[in-house]
């Protein structure tokens, strides 16, 4: 595996570079969506400030599978390179702390559900007189706005309305799911897509700050491609349809010697001649029912069943490597554990070992996108809770006395 060089391992101040460097945001948010977001404006030189209830935390530190100290590893991949700190932001005490905070952030990250921030005051109307230049990003269910907008969301929902639970699974099966969190991701990237744009309008057209609202099922729905056209022209509704690419051929998933799969994605004229002649049937290069895609999805089961007659007879590494060869679009199906082995994986720095005051080190994603001047760091995991409490409310102008005296109300 890669190591991540770092100049320490303390958690004390996001270094002062990359990309977004002098970019302060505030992530209010909890799971998955907000802090995603977050996390990936912090991997790029964003001073993210993650404000947790005291005691209790963000749930996801207890998610899934936890270290020995007690600690979910998903945390200290989810919250790299944040300063996480805890305020209590229904106390006026604590309300008047987050305002002095988001006086000076550039960008507010909250996933709540909408109407939240307005039970504690903080209206647009007046996150606007706090700071008129605060880009402020909204992660929810719905929306801010329309008749299910104050309805829970979590990303299964938006997963299932908008769309992409009804197309996964097989034909007359229960619609099923991928096994991640799919649309909360989705809806993170949108979030830092629209915070991007937003800060290049405010900082190099003159704009002010603005509001950023995302929906969890509109962010599945973007996904969605060709479908609402084919249904408004033509009433066609998609079904579930296994593993294939439906109107695309051949795409899809070939049984090996050796009990494996391989995908194969030879959806292209050219690709098509080559794969018929890496397979040996030449005299099919000219048959009509391979002469285009139109022809090809017409005989799907038939091209479908010749590549599985093939593929059956070789072991997966012995077809990926005939068809890698040729320049034909094919690879495995990888579990987590492939992962951790294939070298375009550790070349491409994908696994990196990131050094942990506590455990020594811990295997973590690396960082996407890779930039060439800027590319994007991670200087520590996750910290404990309530790790920057001082550090981060003395630089907000807190006195040492309000802090001692927070700290025994329990505000923080």
């Amino acid at each position: 595996m890669n190591d991540i060089n770092s100049e320490s391992t303390s958690t004390k101040v996001q270094p002062a570079s990359g990309p977004l460097a002098g970019v302060k945001v505030i992530e209010m948010g909890t799971l998955i969506a907000g802090p995603f977001g977050g996390r990936l404006l912090a991997e790029f030189g964003a001073d993210v400030i993650k404000i947790e209830v005291p005691e209790k935390g963000d749930p996801i530190r207890n998610w899934r599978i936890l270290h020995d100290n007690g600690t979910s590893l998903w945390w200290y991949v989810q919250s790299r390179n944040k300063r996480c700190i805890t305020l209590d932001c229904g106390d006026p005490e604590g309300l008047d702390v987050l305002k002095r905070l988001l006086k000076e952030a550039d960008v507010l990250i909250e996933n709540f559900r909408p109407g939240t921030l307005d039970k504690w005051g903080l209206t647009p109307q007046v996150l606007q007189e706090i700071n008129p230049r605060l880009v402020v990003s909204r992660i929810s269910g719905f929306g801010q706005t329309g008749p299910y907008s104050k309805r829970a969301g979590f990303g299964a929902i938006g997963e299932s309305m908008g769309g992409i639970r009804y197309l996964t699974g097989y034909p007359n099966m229960a619609p099923t799911r991928v096994g991640i969190s799919l649309g909360d991701s989705v809806a993170a990237l949108y979030s830092v897509i629209g915070i991007l744009m937003a800060l290049y309008h405010r900082d190099c057209n003159g704009g002010g700050g603005q509001e950023i609202d995302v929906a969890l099922y509109e962010a599945v729905f973007s996904l969605m491609e060709s479908m609402v056209p084919e249904y408004d022209k033509k009433g066609i509704v998609r079904e579930r349809t296994g593993s294939i690419l439906p109107g695309i051929a051949p795409s899809n998933v070939y049984p090996t010697s050796d009990g494996k799969y391989a995908v194969i994605a030879a959806n292209g004229d050219a690709i098509v001649q080559r794969l018929l002649t890496v397979m040996g049937r030449p005299d099919l290069i000219d048959d009509d029912r391979f002469r285009n895609n139109a022809a090809r999805v017409r005989h799907m089961e038939f091209i479908d069943a010749l590549i599985t007659g093939w593929t059956e007879t070789r072991t997966l590494a012995e077809c990926l490597q005939q068809l890698n060869d040729n320049g034909i679009p094919a690879g495995p199906i990888y579990s987590i554990a492939d992962i951790f082995d294939d070298p375009q994986y550790l070349a491409r720095d994908m696994i990196l070992d990131v050094p942990h005051p506590e455990f020594g080190t811990l295997k973590v994603p690396g960082i996407v996108p890779k930039l060439s001047k800027t590319p994007g760091k991670i200087a520590w995991l996750g910290p404990k809770l309530g790790e920057h409490n001082v550090e981060v409310l003395r630089d907000a102008g807190v006195s040492e006395e309000q802090i001692a005296r927070m700290a025994e109300r329990g505000i923080l």
